[in-house]
């Protein structure tokens, strides 16, 4: 593999403005020949990579996709993977690092957040001529970054050779050209086509677009070296770019995923029957992270047109569009098979918009997350939700009803709830040095409620939950110990695998 090249030169024209962009630091972006090539994890490997090398590095995502945020330090919602990226870098998630988050609510519009906060909803055509404005408040985040930290590593969206988001992109090579980074191009080879993939993505580049992209990373990688070698060789050769590193398949990363539901294999000798409903706009599937990894759990999504399994424990997830998923699940069979998980003795929690469709109703009267209305709940806990405007954006610590099992997670929700099966709560939570009440829990002991996402992180709430739903004595499982774990592992192997030369560039004092 050849040596890589050194960092280009900041200080680029801002698009259509006419004036000079001026930089601090030093921006390294890393683009995909597809989706799920590995740019999220390329990225949190370099921010610990150069935090480790005692230099301060922030992680960026110029606009961002998906269903699966996280709660900022300064009260706003970003991309999952960047809060991820943060915690690799040392910092605090902050709305700087993700100022653009579309969360899709239907198969054709999706709520903008900007900087950390909803603004409205907008169909595609709407949105593509929102871009230009949306490049403003990435430029304006994207500087405040470059004033406080040395590099920036800046991840991209899907592809860079979509021919029909070209136009006024700010998510892949319409941002490095807007601020003249380079750019690293990263492939899977475990998909198969990796040389089509890079060779062809390099292709459809504008030729200024070609000369920023610095080298190759191929991604998951199994196999000999030695049979790969010769096609290393002839990329070199084709595109005079350099292939900077190849990253070996790592089995057993726990990273927190961005949409993508993973399935673990059926455990032989699990003591505990977990079942979690896939609902079409299911967000936030990362809060069953420590059940999935839990080696004494058999953990499963239920998918469309499939009967919810016998278990011990079935979860309703939160939804983006709570009335419409609902539907959905009435639609699938699932509200009857509920009944009969009830009568055999079953526990049912539900997570924010799960615990909403809980409840008796649910009122949309200004059409916050579909057209206005009203749709009856599951009936089996005694509140009402109504949709409101102002999104509930906040960190969360506190306890549960036991009253010594620690909480630690987030809110993100439109919903208000009411009703006396709140005077039941399932935890407590610090507000302002206050202790509110949140959820509930039914007479009978058989449902819960909560507007906690990420519930199940913190041990002693994962051990008093589990026991709850029959797992007593379970094994103790941190998902904060584990996500370290694999950050330490993932950025030693990348380190391994980069250029020497690559790395010692970038990391010069």
């Amino acid at each position: 593999m050849s040596d890589s090249k050194t960092p280009m030169a900041m200080g680029a024209l801002l698009m259509d403005q006419g004036t000079t962009l001026m930089v601090q630091g030093t921006t390294l972006m890393v683009q995909g020949t597809t989706s799920d090539a590995g740019k999220s994890t390329l990225v949190a490997a370099l921010c610990r990579i150069f935090k480790k090398r005692g230099i301060s590095v922030a992680p960026f995502k110029p606009q961002n996709m998906a269903l699966n945020s996280a709660v900022t330090i300064d009260g706003g919602e970003i991309g999952r993977a960047q809060a991820l990226q943060a915690q690799a870098a040392g910092l605090q998630p902050h709305t700087d690092m993700n100022p653009i988050l579309i969360k899709p609510t239907s198969d054709t519009k999706a709520q903008i957040i900007v900087q950390g906060k909803a603004i409205t909803d907008m169909d595609a055509a709407v949105y593509h001529d929102y871009k230009t404005r949306a490049m403003e408040f990435v430029l304006d985040s994207y500087q405040r970054l470059q004033a406080q930290y040395r590099i920036i590593v800046v991840e991209g969206a899907g592809s860079p050779a979509e021919i029909n988001l070209r136009d006024r992109d700010i998510a892949n090579m319409g941002f490095a050209e807007a601020v003249d980074c380079p750019v690293i191009l990263i492939a899977d080879i475990d998909r198969g086509g990796v040389f089509a993939h890079l060779v062809g993505t390099l292709e459809l580049l504008s030729e200024s677009e070609r000369a920023r992209v610095i080298g190759f990373v191929i991604n998951r990688f199994r196999g000999d070296m030695g049979l790969l070698q010769s096609g290393l060789d002839w990329l070199e050769q084709k595109t005079g770019k350099p292939v900077l590193g190849v990253i070996p398949y790592l089995h057993g990363l726990y990273l927190d995923a961005e949409d993508a539901l993973t399935n673990n294999a059926r455990k032989a000798n699990a003591k505990l029957r977990v079942a979690v409903l896939a609902l079409p706009r299911i967000s936030n599937h990362t809060d069953f992270d420590a059940l999935r990894l839990h080696a004494e759990i058999d953990f499963g999504w239920v998918g469309p047109n499939q009967t919810i399994p016998g278990c011990d424990l079935l979860i309703i997830p939160g939804s983006k569009n709570v009335r419409a998923d609902l539907q959905f699940l009435c639609e699938q069979g699932w509200d009857t098979q509920i009944q009969k998980h009830l009568r055999y003795g079953g526990k049912v929690i539900g997570i924010c918009g799960g615990f909403q469709m809980l409840g008796e109703q649910i009122h949309d009267p200004l059409g916050i997350e579909s057209v206005p209305g009203s749709s009856a709940g599951l009936g089996y806990l005694a509140i009402t939700t109504q949709l409101e405007a102002h999104k509930q954006l906040q960190q969360c610590r506190g306890f549960l009803w036991d009253s010594r099992s620690a909480v630690v997670g987030y809110e993100i929700h439109c919903g208000i709830s009411q009703g006396p099966a709140l005077e039941n709560p399932a935890c407590y939570l610090y507000r302002e040095q206050q202790l509110v009440a949140d959820g509930a829990i039914s007479g009978d002991g058989q449902i819960l409620g909560t507007y906690v996402h990420g519930i199940f992180d913190h041990p002693d709430a994962l051990g008093s939950l589990l026991a709850w739903a029959g797992l007593q004595g379970a094994e103790v499982l941190s998902i904060d110990v584990e996500r370290e774990a694999s950050i330490e592992r993932l950025a030693a192997e990348v380190e391994a695998a980069l250029s020497a030369d690559f790395l010692s560039n970038w990391c010069r004092p």
